[in-house]
């Protein structure tokens, strides 16, 4: 589902331009698949001219995330984008995904990771994770059996039709992590929640 165009922003990530819109689940009573969305554009990004000299396949693949607070050590998959222009939904929902179009944990720049946050027969794998206090460890393991850690800076609810584009995807100097997941109230109608959660992590000391 895409969000009104007062809801998109533009930035330029890897030279690409890419708001999100929404985050939808669903709820004890009536538990529907959560779909994750990011909506395209063609709207210029507002780094004008810039270009960046990174490339985000020399940092190690994540495969797994570990939160202990929030009790969770799950695989991670390779999300892309959908026809549509949508990122992808982990297909599971005891896995997280990470959006492989942008940086990876632990380079330069927001790395994304999206996750369930219930399913049809209960807790998914991100169920705890809009409780997580400030400072809380999130660990990233990749590929090369190294692992990155971060800390949790702040947490955000907002309405789907609010996401703060910018300020999940602006670029930053030093890696960052956005955790992102369903939240709020569950509208039983269209079968989705009426918010998103969005927690960001920095680079733990």
């Amino acid at each position: 589902m895409r969000g009104t165009a007062a809801a998109r922003g533009a930035l330029a990530v890897a030279l690409a331009v890419m708001p999100v819109t929404a985050v939808a689940g669903s709820q004890a009573a009536e538990r529907t698949q959560a779909q994750l969305t990011v909506a395209s554009t063609t709207e210029p990004p507002t780094a004008g001219t810039f270009r960046s000299v990174r490339s985000y396949a020399r940092v190690p693949e994540p495969v797994r995330l570990r939160i202990p607070a929030a009790g969770v050590d799950a695989g991670l998959v390779r999300l892309g984008r959908a026809a549509d222009g949508s990122i992808e939904v982990p297909a599971q929902f005891d896995v997280a995904g990470w959006y492989d179009e942008g940086p990876r944990p632990g380079q330069p720049g927001p790395a994304v990771v999206l996750g369930h946050v219930d399913s049809r027969t209960g807790p998914a794998v991100f169920y705890r994770v809009a409780a997580l206090p400030r400072d809380a460890q999130v660990l990233v393991d990749r590929a090369d059996g190294s692992t990155v850690g971060f800390r949790v800076s702040g947490t955000q609810r907002v309405p789907k039709v609010d996401f703060p584009t910018d300020r999940v995807y602006g670029p930053t100097l030093e890696p960052s992590l956005r955790l992102v997941t369903c939240g709020g109230s569950f509208d039983r109608v269209r079968g989705t929640y009426q918010d998103n959660v969005i927690v960001y992590a920095d680079p733990a000391a």
